[in-house]
């Protein structure tokens, strides 16, 4: 199967599997797993923080850090296209009661200035407090688009005017420090919690980590063990992270220059719409033009017929991402599959 589906199928390497039947491991929940206490080391300094924190995922990650930030009853902004919002099952609200404030994202995977302002609540008897804006980088829904320092500095700079916390949702940051090419420590510069997934582009099987001050991530290691992610001799998985931080970083710009080769192939099929300034970094970004008889849904079937597996996106297109398990030989398959399925929809 040739699977671009999402970067999360990826498969941990040899390399990977090696480190982790070789692990250190000690009991976590007590700290004394060697093994995590380096990654989360290791990771902190990547982000320019003091402390990390390992978790299982990136969902527990983002709500991990909400509920560290906030009070029930409290609320945060938010865009109305941020994987929280849309794809976290509503944990912040459900779990920790606080209040989502969503406003619009723009095309780039921003959120405008004043919009963040306007949702900014005044003191007042009748209104839930505003605690903290979270932004997202590299942007899911708007693209996989990478979100520059500046743009990160004028929001943090706003939330200190206010008095507000900044969280960055960075499942994907690297991606984005291999786009702009620069440290992914000056994407998040003064925000004061941030998140990343090992377990996508970085290709290790299992694991997040949060990163902030000391002082936060103590807080936070105790919601995680309430929640149920304190986890015991896990530097077995821990090892792998380790691995992808050191051998997955600098081959991440390899994964969005297939992502140009592959959308470069698929426009030029009748039937076709790429999706405007698509790909950013590894996402590519296809529609169908209104004169193709099958729905997306249907195409998608027939393509896993080829062995193509692609995923959904909207109503009418779909959502190809590349990895380190994608090579250059693929894409003239995924376009030949495509060929030959919409050759037989109009």
């Amino acid at each position: 199967m040739i699977d671009l589906r999402s970067d999360t199928v990826t498969l941990p390497t040899d390399e990977m599997r090696r480190a982790m039947a070789a692990a250190i491991v000690g009991d976590d929940v007590y700290g004394e797993d060697q093994t995590i206490n380096h990654l989360q080391q290791i990771s902190a300094e990547l982000l320019g923080m003091e402390a990390g924190l390992f978790v299982p995922s990136g969902t527990m990650g983002n709500l991990i850090s909400i509920l560290t930030h906030c009070q029930r009853g409290d609320e945060v902004i938010m865009g109305d296209q941020a994987h929280t919002f849309i794809y976290e099952v509503g944990g912040v609200s459900a779990l920790g009661g606080i209040m989502v404030h969503t406003i619009p994202n723009m095309p780039n995977g921003t959120l405008a200035l004043n919009d963040i302002k306007n949702a900014i609540r005044s003191e007042n008897v009748h209104f839930p407090t505003t605690r903290l804006i979270c932004l997202e980088n590299t942007h899911n829904r708007c693209g996989g688009v990478a979100i520059t320092p500046e743009y990160t500095q004028e929001v943090v700079a706003l939330a200190n005017k206010n008095q507000l916390a900044t969280h960055m949702d960075g499942a994907r940051i690297f991606n984005a420090a291999a786009k702009l090419n620069i440290p992914a420590k000056e994407l998040v510069e003064g925000v004061d919690s941030v998140t990343f997934c090992l377990s996508k582009g970085l290709g290790a099987p299992v694991g997040s980590i949060i990163c902030g001050s000391n002082e936060f991530i103590q807080r936070a290691r105790k919601i995680r063990k309430q929640l149920g992610g304190g986890m015991r001799q896990a530097g077995i998985l821990a090892a792998a992270g380790l691995v992808a931080l050191e051998t997955m970083l600098t081959r991440l710009s390899e994964d969005h220059v297939r992502a140009q080769n592959l959308a470069y192939n698929l426009k030029k099929i009748p039937g076709l719409i790429l999706k405007e300034n698509s790909p950013q970094t590894n996402m590519v970004f296809i529609n169908l033009d209104e004169n193709v008889a099958k729905t997306s849904a249907q195409i998608i079937t027939e393509l896993s017929e080829f062995a193509v597996l692609v995923g959904p996106s909207g109503q009418n297109g779909f959502r190809l991402v590349t990895h380190y398990g994608i090579r250059d030989e693929d894409l003239l398959l995924v376009q030949s599959a495509f060929e030959s399925v919409l050759g037989r929809a109009f």
